[in-house]
């Protein structure tokens, strides 16, 4: 690419006229690491880093530096700001390559009207990011991309400087040796108000006898210490290695970082067809093929777990109605097998209509039952009277939308807070009419198990 071409455009923001230039070029590189590239940024770029990959390993996205960040603390337009914004800031978009786009990585809050104290300080309500330097690495083939946003007329030697810092990032990521990680000691291990999640599972359980909701999903969580800070690239190496079959996200605000590898896709759209993932109802993993058999078989027919998931499979079946020309939903759910646990999993499948997209069906999904409840704002009114804490990213959408509106959203289930020398742990469980605060409390220790691995942690039953 030779000097930048220049364009200008103005969008209307807070009633001023902003002039935004959009720069960007890609360039194709030899295969490396994705989390190499991702540790090369440390030393620069720590507290603007992101990380993401599929399931599927077809699809790697590691983002270095902010282009541009885009926050909502209007909680009642926090989705429309953000895909109005996004939109704005593609039309002003300078790219002589169109095979790899820009990329927006972030997430939302779980509940913006939750008012409870928040450990969250650094991440907003929504919180995205167009990256400084951005490699995507898909079908085996890695891009390399610098984006400069700015107001200046004159960027050529900005961008000239830019191209020299990517050549050093994808040296350092090409050359140093691949990095391994022990695991971290845990020193220590507290159930932050064990008590009140236990009293708030009846109390609940009471409020769903009286009709005032169907189920409602609490949470609690768990907070381990250690001796030193844990750095993000050892958090990612870990939840790679225990959970290689689950989407992996990792998101960086300044001293604080939210990673996890969760197996529920909220929602993917690639030319205009959108998939979501009904996932609710869990059970662990057997230690032997045939224990693992029984509790699957017990999971398919089981009526509590079969009624939840049903509640899920109901409300994303309407979501798509409303926004895709037709849809697709199996009659019957198939499990899920990760390492630890197997769940109910249904795909509904839809082509969008026009004047829908991406940012839209992460709206009007979240949350799905499986995470708040139902009815829904019964629900979320019931979690923010009992539940113990502010969830803040936690079981949140989280996700990624390029500038032709393709994209992915995960729910950052089997996730954590990093906040120096502490760890947050979250997981919840579905309360129906005849959950009790024994089993629901056994079922968060199966959901805690994958980031409790990841991070040194055991279980009581772990040698």
């Amino acid at each position: 690419m030779n000097r930048p071409q220049y364009s200008s455009a103005e969008k209307q923001d807070n009633s001023r006229y902003i002039a935004y230039r959009f720069y960007t070029e890609t360039i194709e590189v030899n295969r490396m690491s994705a989390l190499a590239f991702f540790e090369a940024g440390e030393s620069f770029y720590k507290g603007k880093r992101f990380f993401w990959q599929n399931p599927e390993k077809t699809f790697t996205l590691v983002g270095l530096g902010h282009a541009h960040v885009l926050t909502g603390a209007n909680h009642q337009g926090r989705f429309e700001d953000v895909k109005s914004n996004w939109q704005s800031l593609c039309k002003q978009i300078v790219n002589e390559e169109h095979f790899i786009e820009p990329i927006l990585f972030g997430g939302f809050s779980f509940d913006p009207l939750n008012k409870s104290k928040s450990i969250w300080r650094e991440f907003p309500e929504a919180y995205f990011a167009v990256p400084t330097f951005q490699l995507v690495i898909k079908n085996d083939r890695a891009y390399i991309s610098i984006h400069l946003i700015t107001k200046k007329e004159d960027t050529f030697p900005e961008f000239e400087a830019l191209r020299k810092e990517r050549d050093k990032l994808i040296h350092a990521a090409q050359v140093s040796e691949p990095l391994t990680y022990k695991k971290p000691e845990v020193t220590g291990r507290e159930e932050l108000k064990k008590a009140s999640y236990l009293s708030s599972i009846d109390k609940v359980t009471g409020v769903i006898k009286a009709k005032q909701a169907d189920k409602v999903v609490i949470a609690r969580v768990l907070r381990l210490d250690f001796d030193k800070s844990l750095s993000a690239s050892s958090a990612l190496y870990q939840v790679s290695k225990e959970q290689p079959e689950s989407f992996l996200f990792g998101l960086e605000a300044e001293e604080q970082f939210f990673f996890g590898a969760t197996p529920e896709r909220l929602v993917k759209v690639e030319d205009r067809q959108a998939l979501s993932t009904c996932l609710a109802g869990s059970t662990p993993r057997g230690k032997t093929v045939e224990k693992d058999n029984e509790l699957g078989n017990e999971l398919l027919n089981d009526r509590k777990n079969r009624s939840e998931h049903q509640y899920v499979v109901d409300m994303i079946s309407k979501v798509f109605a409303a926004h895709c020309r037709e849809q697709f939903v199996p009659k019957k759910p198939k499990l899920m097998k990760v390492r630890d646990i197997q769940h109910l999993y249904t795909p509904v499948e839809g082509e969008l209509k026009q004047g829908s997209n991406l940012i839209d069906l992460v709206r009007d999904l979240h949350p799905t039952p499986a995470l708040g409840g139902e009815p829904r704002q019964s629900a979320l009114s019931l979690i923010r009277q009992y539940e113990t804490m502010n969830r803040g990213f936690y079981a949140a959408p989280i996700g990624w939308i390029d500038a032709k509106g393709d994209g992915e959203f995960a729910v950052a289930i089997r996730s954590a807070l990093l906040d120096g020398k502490e760890a947050y742990l979250y997981a919840g469980g579905g309360i129906v009419e005849d959950s009790t605060p024994e089993s629901e409390y056994a079922e968060t220790w199966v959901k805690f198990r994958p980031m409790l691995r990841a991070l040194g942690g055991q279980l009581s039953d772990e040698s």
